[in-house]
C-alpha cells in the first residue's frame, strides 16, 4: 500500500510491506525526510554566516588533513541523509524505528536550534561543542535506524574531525 504522493517515477514514496517481524516501511530512491533534516540544519549556519562576517579568525588553524576529513564527512552526511546509496531496502523494520527516527531527530534538532540561540548570544567552548556534536548525533541516529552503514561511517568521520576542529579553534 503507497501512503505518500509518489513524484517523478517514484523516487519517493513511503510503501508498507507485511513480514514475519511486522510491518516493514520502505522509502523509493530518495527520503524527502533525511533532505529535509538536511536543511534545517543548515538554517542556523547559513544565518549565522551572513550575520557574522566580520567575526575574528580562529587563534590556530586545524590541520589541513582534519580540515578535508571534516569536509568528506559533512559532504557524505548530506548526501547520505536523502540517497541511499549502496542500502538495498530503505527504510524501517521493524516499523517502531521509524518513531525512533523522527522523534530522535526532532528532540536532537530542537536541541540543536536551542544551543544556537544560546551561542549567538555567548560563543563559548561547551556551547560550540554541542553544535558539533548535535548535527552529529542526528547523522548517527538517522543511519542506525535506516540502517545505512555508509552514513554511519560518515557520520563517525564527520564527528570526529568536526569536534576535533571545534575544539581547536575555540
Amino acid at each position: 500500500m503507497i501512503h505518500a504522493v509518489a513524484i517523478g517515477q517514484r523516487l519517493w514514496y513511503n510503501k508498507t510491506e507485511q513480514s514475519k517481524g511486522g510491518n516493514i516501511i520502505k522509502f523509493g530512491w530518495i527520503n524527502l525526510a533525511g533532505a529535509l533534516l538536511v536543511i534545517l540544519i543548515l538554517i542556523p549556519n547559513i544565518q549565522y554566516a551572513v550575520k557574522a562576517k566580520n567575526r575574528q579568525k580562529p587563534k590556530t588553524r586545524p590541520p589541513k588533513a582534519l580540515v578535508i576529513c571534516e569536509q568528506i564527512g559533512r559532504c557524505a552526511c548530506m548526501v547520505l541523509m536523502w540517497l541511499p546509496l549502496l542500502v538495498w531496502e530503505f527504510g524501517f523494520s521493524p516499523s517502531a524505528l521509524l518513531t525512533v527516527y523522527a522523534l530522535g531527530n526532532f528532540a536532537l534538532l530542537i536541541a540543536y536550534y536551542v544551543v544556537w540561540v544560546v551561542y549567538t548570544k555567548k560563543p563559548t567552548l561547551p556551547t560550540a561543542m554541542a553544535l558539533a556534536i548535535l548535527p552529529t548525533a542526528i547523522f548517527l541516529l538517522s543511519g542506525v535506524t535506516l540502517r545505512h552503514p555508509l552514513l554511519i561511517a560518515a557520520a563517525v568521520i564527520f564527528g570526529i574531525s568536526h569536534c576535533l576542529i571545534t575544539y581547536k579553534t575555540h
